[in-house]
């Protein structure tokens, strides 16, 4: 079992900046992939960005979020940071953490993406950016 804490969302001007941050505990070393999803009133979980927990790992971006937001890791499967820049009221949501061993994956880049292939999830940190 893994287990997920996310930390760092709050309320923050439109323009402004945040880090979320999370932390895993548990067999980590089972941690293939770890990712960021948000989750806005009303409306569905959508992916905000993941990265491959090996050394050199890919990481990937929804197009909404690209060139402001930049996901990273340190320790490998420890952990994973998500640094929110240029941040807009559209942003507004509960950002959840995810991590999955990515043994029932067989394409990658498709399954990094659906929030359905990830089987640890965080409680979720509120992030709100006022206009």
């Amino acid at each position: 079992q893994v287990q997920l804490v996310e930390s760092g969302g709050g309320l923050v001007q439109a323009g402004g900046s945040l880090r979320l941050s999370c932390a895993a505990s548990g067999r980590t070393s089972s941690i293939y992939a770890m990712a960021w999803f948000r989750q806005a009133p009303g409306k569905e979980r959508e992916f905000v960005a993941a990265a491959i927990a090996r050394s050199g790992g890919s990481t990937y971006y929804a197009d909404s979020v690209k060139g402001r937001f930049t996901i990273s890791s340190v320790n490998a499967e420890s952990s994973v940071y998500l640094q929110m820049n240029g941040l807009s009221p559209e942003d507004t949501a509960v950002y959840y953490c995810a991590a999955d061993t990515g043994r029932s994956w067989l394409f990658v880049s498709v399954a990094v993406l659906d929030a359905g292939q990830y089987e640890y999830w965080g409680q979720g940190t509120q992030v709100t950016v006022s206009s």
